[in-house]
């Protein structure tokens, strides 16, 4: 079930016993209490949703950036949360978490009884990696682009390789492109972003396209207007294809072929399927599914392993899920792209210098 945040008292651990086990200590002598009081319950009957679990099961705290109805990446964060709850999990999330805030939120997780604490998105890391280190009988889940340095021993990380993503974003583009040039409309300038460029160029260099990738960035991934206003500069420099690395700022790219004829130019989203909000202009999606590394994460936990990397890719919570009315020629080109890139047939490189 989903729990409610609850606040529990401060337990000083007796000498010998970490924090969480004086904690349960604790809520063993209330529970025998209120049993007592209650009469306890019959015998030979059920005894909570817990019963006969062996005490492991996984008590998972999340926390999101935005809003979980944002239909974006913390709405699949939430479904993936969701998902390990029909698993068996118990869980509970806080959303609308903003990075000053995230320690306090981890560490009332963590005194709410979580024996899982996972943060979605890679701004938490170094909240959740300092947390961690001193909480080591928890277990933490961050989101990392790479291999962090001094991973703490109780931490996974999910590395979102975005950069594998837009190789084939790049092969999408430029079989979409008849002007040969496509415009790349992203957030904050981070090193992920510029990756996600340097891939595009490494595919297009890599299948022989004349086609030139215009990056502009807008400082925000959710202010639409000012995607609105980029997407369109970019459009009248001759881009006839734009493709977002935006969150909910995504409706303003969409918004910039307003007025446009039908067939005249293609605009692309990351992390959901955006067609219903995005028109007849809309080439497809990248799109992420947390479900499976959220599972195999976990049940890693679970057997003992409580340090690693967990890597997303094609095969692992990735796809390019593309429209029906793409030409046939670009839905093939990117299906082999996604193929090669998941055999190890194309290497896509990790390049995070910054460009201009």
């Amino acid at each position: 079930m989903t729990r409610s945040r609850i606040s529990i008292p401060s337990i000083a651990a007796p000498r010998g016993l970490t924090r969480r086990a004086a904690t349960t200590l604790a809520f063993a002598s209330i529970s025998a209490l209120v049993l007592a009081g209650c009469g306890g319950a019959e015998e030979g009957g059920d005894t909570g949703s817990d019963a006969g679990d062996g005490g492991d099961k996984q008590v998972i705290a999340a926390i999101f950036s935005g809003p979980t109805n944002d239909a974006d990446y913390n709405a699949v964060g939430l479904t993936a949360l969701k998902a390990a709850e029909s698993a068996g999990a118990e869980i509970s999330f806080s959303e609308k978490v903003a990075v000053p805030d995230v320690e306090a939120r981890l560490t009332e997780a963590v005194g709410d009884g979580a024996t899982v604490v996972w943060t979605h998105g890679s701004q938490f890391y170094d909240a959740t990696a300092k947390v961690a280190k001193n909480n080591p009988d928890v277990n933490f889940i961050a989101e990392y682009d790479g291999v962090p340095k001094d991973q703490p021993a109780n931490v996974w990380t999910i590395d979102r390789q975005f950069h594998l993503g837009f190789y084939g974003m790049g092969v999408f583009a430029s079989k979409l492109s008849k002007t040969g040039t496509v415009g790349y409309v992203g957030g904050l300038s981070l090193p992920f972003s510029m990756a996600e460029v340097h891939a595009m160029e490494q595919a297009l260099k890599d299948t022989g396209a004349k086609t030139t990738v215009k990056p502009v960035w807008t400082g925000d991934f959710n202010d639409a207007a000012k995607a609105q206003q980029f997407a369109t500069q970019l459009l009248g420099q001759g881009a006839d294809v734009i493709v977002g690395s935006l969150n909910q700022g995504s409706t303003g790219t969409f918004q910039a072929f307003e007025g446009r004829a039908a067939g005249d130019g293609w605009v692309t989203a990351k992390y959901t399927d955006k067609s219903a909000a995005a028109g007849e202009h809309y080439a497809g999606s990248l799109v992420y599914d947390f479900d499976k590394p959220l599972a195999d994460v976990l049940a890693k936990i679970k057997a003992g392993e409580e340090k690693g990397n967990y890597l997303l890719g094609f095969d692992t919570g990735v796809t390019i899920k593309m429209a029906d009315g793409v030409p046939a020629d670009a839905k093939a080109a990117v299906e082999k792209a996604m193929a090669d890139v998941k055999s190890g047939a194309v290497k896509v490189e990790l390049n995070t210098e910054k460009i201009g």
